[in-house]
């Protein structure tokens, strides 16, 4: 339907129309403008708090527990959703908001042009009225005058006492109104013709072509509306895709948590390579009171205690004992703070070894950088001697040395923390060369067993380490107590087995604390691999030491009794 001709008499509706859609278009701009700082805000927010609850240490210090890497890939997920809401918020700013705004102000300047067109026409048609109506009024008004010249001419005319020359006179005065009558009827009749065709022109042609303008605006104005609409919908469904992304990684980091995994974290980090402690000897004060085997008296010694004991002369000392037992029992309670040294040896045996082995690595890349440095010196050297032109070779020289200076240095720090890694490795081999030993004297008949449970044919062997471990120290390695080591690793009863396993290859054991295998031998495993490429077996006659993982074909018992796992 055309406004034109439909509402050719409702000019002043359809500016007040106009105007309404132009302020709704504006209102709806406001509406997408709040939503938008409002998706603005939400990300903000959404990143603060990503960034209150991020990791705010170093990547050493962090801990490696998979509930806590999930959570952080939640929080990067997060931060990423908030990106999101921020596109969301650009796009609506600047696809619906921005394009309205200047939308609004096109419609303004082109409504005041219609609508100036539509007060031309109409002030011309009223200006085209008023003379017509001039020419009416002047028309009515010189044919009034004329009749009454009439009038009094024929009064005069028909009057006996009225002289002749006042009859011409009226006569005249007659024939001149009548005459511009005439005129003023023509001219009347000039002017309603013309306006009838302005006004037929005013509301046939004028007013439906800018009536048809100002229905083609606001049609475009409605169009628009529902673009906007549209984008305003499609900067928010853009970003589903990703979103929906980074709600899928979320769930993936919800499912990578693994207790088990935590668990074995837990026993990595804290694990110190201790033993625990032995049983309390049973300390025996009445074997000074006399007794005949008529008294009746019973000793409080438990029997199985007498009969390992033996002849008096052999018992151990109590004192000596307890005192290797009380050094043990802070593994139960509050370790004793000590200052952080160098070696690491404030550390258990366990967690030494892995500071020292992960000091030794950073070192070596250290070292491995210096060496490409000097080679890449070196190569540049050779070409400055080639071509003196592009350089001084002897400008290269001082690097050169720094760089060498830096490598022997870097060779002596990985040389001494290996050495400090040897000690710890050689100590924790020798406890199990120490429980080989054990084993096989718990088959001599004539040995005694000593305080701490291991059978030995000479007393003094209880306080001293085995023979293979009588090395002569390295360069550089500090020489420690050799009652210490008996401290720490005591020997206790035999490590149950775990499993058995099946040599795929022949191993000749030559190194210290390893085992001799033939191929296809049958061996008893006592200790997992704890992830240095070795395990822990022991052959039929009772031997034990160390085998390569590689070369055996391990079979694990389930819900063995006493069974040790290494994470």
């Amino acid at each position: 339907m055309s406004w034109g001709t439909e509402l050719w008499d409702q000019f002043d509706n359809l500016e007040k129309h106009t105007q309404w859609g132009i302020d709704f278009l504006e209102r709806y701009a406001k509406f997408v403008k709040e939503r938008l700082e409002i998706e603005q805000n939400y990300a903000k927010q959404l990143r603060n708090l990503v960034k209150k609850y991020c990791p705010k240490r170093s990547k050493d210090e962090e801990p490696r527990f998979t509930s806590c890497l999930s959570f952080y890939s939640i929080l990067n997920e997060l931060n990423d959703y908030a990106g999101q809401r921020e596109i969301v918020a650009e796009e609506m700013g600047h696809k619906v908001y921005g394009e309205l705004m200047r939308y609004s102000q096109d419609l303004k300047g082109e409504r005041k042009h219609h609508l100036q067109e539509g007060r031309k026409a109409q002030q011309y048609l009223d200006q085209c009225w008023k003379q017509m109506d001039n020419s009416k009024r002047k028309f009515e008004r010189e044919c009034k005058e004329a009749e009454k010249s009439q009038m009094t001419y024929e009064r005069l005319d028909n009057d006996i006492n009225a002289t002749k020359s006042e009859v011409e006179k009226a006569k005249a005065q007659y024939y001149l109104r009548t005459h511009t009558a005439d005129e003023s009827k023509n001219e009347y009749a000039a002017q309603l013709q013309n306006f009838n065709a302005e006004q037929w022109k005013h509301f046939n042609n004028a007013i439906p072509h800018i009536f048809k303008n100002l229905q083609d605006m606001d049609q475009r104005r409605t169009v628009k509306l529902g673009e906007t609409y549209r984008s305003f919908a499609e900067a928010e469904r853009r970003v589903i895709p990703i979103i929906s992304k980074c709600l899928e990684g979320m769930v993936s980091a919800a499912k990578a948590v693994d207790d088990r995994r935590d668990s074995g974290i837990v026993v990595e980090s804290f694990k110190s390579g201790f033993e625990p402690p032995g049983d309390f000897p049973f300390e025996d004060f009445s074997q000074n009171l006399s007794r005949t085997g008529s008294d009746g008296t019973i000793s409080n010694t438990p029997k199985g205690e007498r009969d390992r004991d033996g002849p008096p002369g052999s018992r151990p000392d109590p004192k000596h004992a307890m005192s290797k037992t009380k050094n043990k029992l802070w593994l139960f309670g509050k370790k004793p703070k000590a200052p952080s040294l160098e070696d690491f040896s404030h550390l258990p045996p366990e967690q030494r070894r892995k500071r020292l082995q992960q000091r030794i690595d950073e070192l070596s890349k250290e070292l491995q950088k210096e060496m490409d440095q000097r080679d890449a010196l070196n190569k540049m050297k050779d070409v400055y001697e080639k071509n003196p032109q592009m350089g001084d070779p002897s400008s290269l020289q001082p690097k050169i040395s720094e760089t060498i200076c830096n490598m022997e240095k870097l060779r002596s720090e990985i040389h001494k923390n290996e050495t400090w890694l040897s000690e710890v490795e050689g100590k924790q081999s020798s406890r199990g060369d120490r429980r080989h030993s054990a084993d096989n004297h718990h088959h001599t008949p004539q040995g005694r067993e000593s305080p701490e449970g291991s059978y030995t044919d000479d007393t003094s062997q209880e306080h001293h380490t085995p023979h293979h471990r009588s090395n002569p120290p390295q360069p550089g390695q500090p020489i420690s107590d050799p009652h210490e080591f008996d401290d720490e690793f005591d020997d206790d009863d035999p490590l149950p087995v775990i499993g058995h396993c099946k040599a795929l290859y022949s191993f000749d054991g030559q190194n210290e604390g390893t085992l001799v295998m033939a191929e296809d031998e049958v061996l008893y495993i006592i200790e997992e691999d704890k992830g240095d490429g070795w395990t822990r077996a022991r052959k039929q006659s009772g031997e034990e030491g160390y085998v390569p993982t590689s070369y055996v074909e391990i079979t694990l018992e389930k819900n063995s009794k006493g069974a040790v796992t290494y994470i």
